[in-house]
């Protein structure tokens, strides 16, 4: 069974093929048209699954949208009728503003992308499933055979909090609150108030909330609170998102409680901070409520988390601390990204009742350029590069980071999900904290307090960590040992912990060759991971990374294998001459 999902007109458009209820391809539109969550019609993507992967019409077996239409049209009318006052204006205001009537014919508008990406060849009928049992169906890939699946996000087309049991090739639900009951609502129109953008910068105010202090904690306690079932309920006379969306997401009370909105220019000031630690700790608190209240009627020591939610990692390690879960798992696309592969899999499991046969252990599903291709994008663009064997490109990348040169590191497939895990990753000695400083200012050009991922191998990951499973897609945030803080000075934040990435040798024998070398060269066997990119979506061709590496400071570039170094560039300083970072023993 190969089954093609998509979904557009919402943030994050893209596209999953599975065959067999096995990823094969999974390609956001974004890292294609360059457009930041993007909701355009995925077509760019689609046009590389055909003439790069072969996808043809006559493969596709069934088509798939992590969106039920149905329930939408029923909430709608409840709306229109009033008995869910006017819930859906947020919907619509969020959508592109040409296809916001066409939010309930969702299947028609796919059908004419699809026409068009295919030539009007003869395809299966659209399918739609729920957008939480998509989120759900990551359990399908999680390394259990049974476990507790809590999805939050924004909104789905039911809920915005659902809970559910996994067994084999079977999901139920067990609980699930209102679409404007939603945390990860409430994280977004703050994560705006805060001057930043709604639906992507949620992140940093999880990195922002760590430098304040617990003036607010008190009064979002009001804002939202625990309740007897184990739930939660939003205080809406904070809020009116749920008329006005984002064009009037707070009341009068809000502004009254916490102050008028910082925009975007505006510096940053101890109230901002304290706000946004008070919505990480009220998040937290939820989190937790939710998870310990589970275990008691569903004992369990395994959890998947899933929706935009789920990357909070600060929270998802307070889990593992804090309650009876010994492993947590958390897909790599975890937000909106991975809908389209959570209904494939869905269908294929749930709906056709196919079994398990795969576990998810690496993130490499997105598109990959030859040797070949590099040599011509290089060429095109007048730059020279060396050509090494895979040995020597480990050992001089590893020589150059000792030594405090910024690589950028492009291989193989790109990663689905939000996070760079590798294979279109910056990367740099975390030993010296100036380095954190210098990638900040110099090369991602973004906030002084946004922090860095330590990527380990993970044989060595207790050593430094306080982590007692694997994590691959940088989904917790450990306590870094106290012993070893010193040594992994750029990786650590402000609060003592990390947002680790364990690398394993059959999920990425390249990276992992390359971190064991570092290790022997310094005794320290970590480096700093973050995106390859700057103010824009993570590099996708080989031309995307080679422009980054010339706009910005990074010292030298690997692309496969290919290897640039930032010899008398223009009006450019290296980053690693600006750091001055000397290579320091072990």
């Amino acid at each position: 069974m190969n089954i093609l999902s998509l979904v557009a007109n919402t943030h994050d458009s893209g596209i999953a093929v599975t065959r067999g209820g096995v990823p094969e391809l999974v390609f956001e539109e974004e890292r294609f048209n360059r457009q930041k969550r993007t909701k355009k019609f995925p077509a760019l993507s689609l046009a590389c699954a055909i003439e790069r992967h072969g996808l043809s019409a006559p493969a596709i077996e069934a088509i798939v949208t992590p969106w039920d239409v149905g329930l939408l049209r029923r909430h709608m009318a409840r709306a229109i009728i009033g008995r869910l006052p006017a819930s859906f204006n947020l919907m619509h205001q969020r959508a592109h503003p040409a296809q916001r009537n066409q939010i309930l014919i969702l299947n028609q508008y796919l059908k004419r992308g699809l026409a068009t990406a295919f030539n009007n060849a003869a395809l299966p009928p659209i399918t739609n499933v729920g957008h939480h049992d998509s989120h759900a169906a990551s359990f399908f890939v999680s390394p259990f055979e049974d476990a507790l699946v809590l999805v939050m996000d924004g909104y789905g087309d039911d809920a915005s909090s659902s809970a559910y049991v996994g067994v084999g090739n079977r999901l139920e639900r067990l609980w699930s609150t209102g679409i404007m009951n939603s945390l990860g609502l409430v994280y977004t129109v703050v994560t705006e108030y805060l001057g930043f953008n709604a639906f992507g910068d949620e992140g940093k105010v999880m990195a922002l909330a760590a430098y304040g202090s617990n003036t607010y904690s008190k009064a979002f306690e009001d804002l939202v609170h625990t309740t007897d079932d184990g739930g939660y309920q939003i205080d809406m006379s904070y809020f009116s998102f749920d008329s006005y969306g984002s064009i009037r997401p707070f009341t009068p009370k809000f502004f009254a409680a916490f102050g008028p909105a910082r925009q975007p220019d505006e510096p940053l000031a101890d109230r901002h901070r304290d706000i946004a630690h008070a919505l990480q700790a009220t998040t937290e608190r939820i989190v937790l409520h939710i998870v310990r209240s589970l275990l008691k009627s569903h004992p369990t020591k395994s959890l998947v988390l899933a929706g935009g939610v789920a990357l909070n990692c600060v929270a998802n390690a307070r889990i593992l601390e804090e309650t009876g879960v010994e492993r947590v798992w958390v897909p790599p696309c975890a937000s909106d990204t991975g809908a389209p592969l959570g209904a494939a899999l869905w269908h294929a499991h749930q709906t056709l009742g196919m079994p398990r046969t795969f576990e998810m252990t690496h993130p490499y599903y997105g598109a990959e350029y030859s040797n070949d291709e590099i040599a011509t994008a290089l060429s095109t663009l007048g730059l020279h590069s060396e050509i090494l064997s895979d040995t020597e490109i480990v050992q001089r990348t590893a020589r150059d980071l000792a030594n405090g040169l910024i690589v950028g590191w492009f291989q193989g497939r790109f990663e689905i999900g939000p996070r760079a895990l590798g294979n279109r990753s910056i990367l740099a000695d975390p030993r010296s904290a100036s380095m954190r400083d210098v990638i900040n200012s110099k090369i991602k050009k973004r906030e002084s307090f946004r922090p860095f991922a330590p990527a380990v191998p993970l044989e060595r990951a207790a050593e430094f960590f306080e982590i007692t499973q694997p994590d691959p897609f940088m989904t917790l945030a450990p306590r870094v040992r106290p012993e070893k803080r010193d040594q992994l000075a750029a990786a650590i934040h402000v609060d003592g912990t990390g947002r680790i990435q364990t690398v394993t040798r059959d999920a990425n024998p390249r990276y992992h060759a390359l971190l064991t070398e570092f290790g022997r060269l310094t005794g320290v066997p970590v480096l700093i991971n973050t995106s390859f990119n700057e103010q824009e979506p993570i590099v996708n061709r080989p031309e995307e990374a080679i422009a980054c590496f010339q706009r910005t400071g990074m010292d030298v570039l690997v692309l496969g294998n290919h290897v640039v170094r930032a010899v008398n560039r223009p009006g450019i300083a290296t980053a690693g001459a600006r750091a001055s970072i000397a290579a320091q023993p072990g």
